[in-house]
């Protein structure tokens, strides 16, 4: 096995030192979707093409796109890296995500398909008043959709750094403008519809890749798992060496962390904006329902993969030698795809992984460019009344800004730990957005104080608690490492913030006046998202 952590060492150095096989690697994928996005870009004249694609595609391809937005760089690289380090433990985030999104497909996907037209504030303002609940689920739309970018721009700049030997941070930053640059073009040349092949195409890849990587490892096992585990045992540093294969590694200390994780995780998927945009590109409730179930075997088969990935990279690779490459964790897999084919699947590897960041930060930035233009300007400042081009012209201005945020945020935030920008993402979708969506959906009497009660006191509650708890203060891995005392003592809010949106929903609508909302628009409401009836007109007028 030291013989093996020695190959894959002077491989590293190798590719360090010659970085131009992975530059033209990245170059050719870079071509291939631009070339995607200005041929997608040809019908985009109205705001339901560059929001909502026109809604052309069939519910298969908008599972591929669902799978394409939903497995960021954080599935494929961070989940990899964390069941080679901490095993079992690791691979819960991978059983996480997957059963969000049977919580998505049993209580969102149709429902939104039927009731809303481009974004997520179109179904919570449709039986209630439409200025403060637009304003609230936009702010925290941008709050979640910010955050997941800063995420994302800072795993790219980890994984160059891994690629090219750019351990400078001057170097990482330029990597990170340019995807900022590179997101800006794709967004403003092709909307949804360019920005969707772009997802369908990286699914392709991923997924591909990962299967071939997953037959490599379980070809050297010869085909057995058990020998898998066994070699996965015998590489590991725990003590006992088998701790890697039962549960506790991680989450053993404090199981209520994971609890808390596990709640934010399945719950906050099902209020992620941009996954919830991908439902209006399909022409009807039926395909929204289609591509949900396309997405959850795709998003399965992948996670499933991980867990051969993970343990590959813990026998083949080795936790020490993970540990101290320059991207740490998340090196896992770039790392193993050395050890199998040498540069050349490195390179291909990691540019799949960057077409990966690219794809999912160009379906961020288009979510929240449309609840910008839609829910703010178009429907807040201007009551609606915008020139047919108006509002996409508004969008367009938005993704600039938001790129440059995206940017400078993601320079700011290198070299940082990362963990707490996705943790408050899926904790704010789950505090602030998933109550007011099922409260809307399912419960009449809900009220416009309710909703802004819930997003704007769960979004308060995620964001102040992050803020006190160790992801910022008091330990090794803090953004402020080995400063001060974390007041709040888990790393995520869930198990307090989300309860809590869902309780204030609840709270400010029975101390709101009986007579303070439409009945006949709620019960409209009722009848649209379980039966579809009247959704076409709504999204066309």
């Amino acid at each position: 096995m030291n013989d093996v952590f020695a190959a894959v060492k002077t491989a590293v150095d190798t590719v360090e030192n010659n970085p131009i096989l992975n530059i033209s690697i990245f170059a050719a994928f870079v071509a291939v979707t631009l070339f995607i996005v200005i041929r997608a870009s040809r019908n985009n004249k109205t705001a339901a093409d560059y929001y909502a694609a026109g809604r052309s595609f069939s519910g298969p391809q908008n599972g591929f796109a669902i799978s394409g937005d939903y497995l960021s760089a954080a599935s494929f690289l961070g989940i990899t890296g964390a069941i080679a380090i901490n095993g079992y433990d690791g691979f819960l985030y991978s059983i996480g995500f997957l059963v969000a999104w049977l919580v998505a497909l049993l209580l969102v996907a149709e429902l939104m398909r039927n009731t809303g037209k481009f974004t997520m504030a179109d179904v919570l303002s449709f039986r209630l008043k439409q200025g403060p609940v637009r304003m609230a689920a936009a702010l925290t739309t941008l709050a979640v959709c910010l955050f997941y970018l800063l995420a994302q721009m800072a795993g790219a700049g980890g994984l160059v750094s891994l690629l090219l030997g750019i351990n400078d941070r001057l170097g990482q930053s330029i990597v990170v403008a340019v995807v900022g640059l590179l997101m800006i073009v794709y967004v403003l040349v092709g909307g949804m519809k360019g920005t969707t092949w772009v997802q369908i195409v990286k699914a392709f890849l991923l997924i591909g890749g990962a299967l071939v990587m997953t037959v490599w490892v379980l070809a050297i096992n010869g085909f057995s798992l058990n020998t898998l585990l066994e070699s996965a045992v015998a590489a590991s540093v725990t003590d006992p060496k088998d701790a890697i294969l039962g549960p506790g590694l991680q989450y053993g200390k404090n199981p209520w962390d994971f609890i808390s994780l596990a709640i934010a995780l399945v719950l906050g998927t099902a209020g992620l904006p941009h996954v919830l945009m991908r439902f209006y590109t399909v022409p009807t409730a039926k395909e929204a329902r289609r591509s949900v179930v396309w997405a959850i075997w795709l998003i399965g088969i992948f996670y499933l993969l991980t867990l051969v990935l993970g343990y590959g990279a813990a026998s083949l690779v080795g936790p020490e030698t993970i540990l101290a490459s320059p991207g740490g964790v998340n090196s896992a897999a770039p790392l193993l795809a050395l050890a199998l084919g040498g540069p050349f699947l490195l390179g291909f590897i990691s540019a799949v992984a960057f077409a990966t960041i690219l794809a999912v930060v160009a379906g961020l930035t288009i979510t929240a460019a449309a609840s910008f233009a839609h829910d703010i300007y178009a429907n807040v400042i201007k009551k609606g009344n915008v020139p047919a081009d108006g509002e996409v012209k508004v969008a367009r201005r938005t993704v600039i800004i938001i790129g440059i945020l995206a940017i400078v945020g993601g320079i700011g935030v290198q070299g940082q730990n990362i963990a707490f920008l996705v943790a408050l993402a899926f904790a704010v979708a789950a505090s602030a957005n998933l109550p007011t969506i099922l409260y809307s959906l399912f419960w009449r009497r809900f009220t416009t104080r309710g909703a802004v009660w819930s997003m704007y006191g769960g979004l308060a509650a995620a964001i102040i608690l992050i803020l006190l708890s160790p992801v910022f203060w008091g330990t090794e891995t803090s953004v402020f490492k080995n400063t001060g005392v974390a007041i709040w003592p888990l790393n995520n809010p869930g198990i307090v913030s989300i309860p809590l949106g869902f309780f204030l929903g609840w709270l400010g609508s029975v101390l709101s006046h009986p007579g303070s909302e439409n009945k006949r628009r709620a019960a409209e409401m009722d009848v649209r998202s379980l039966t579809g009836y009247g959704a076409e007109k709504a999204t066309n007028h």
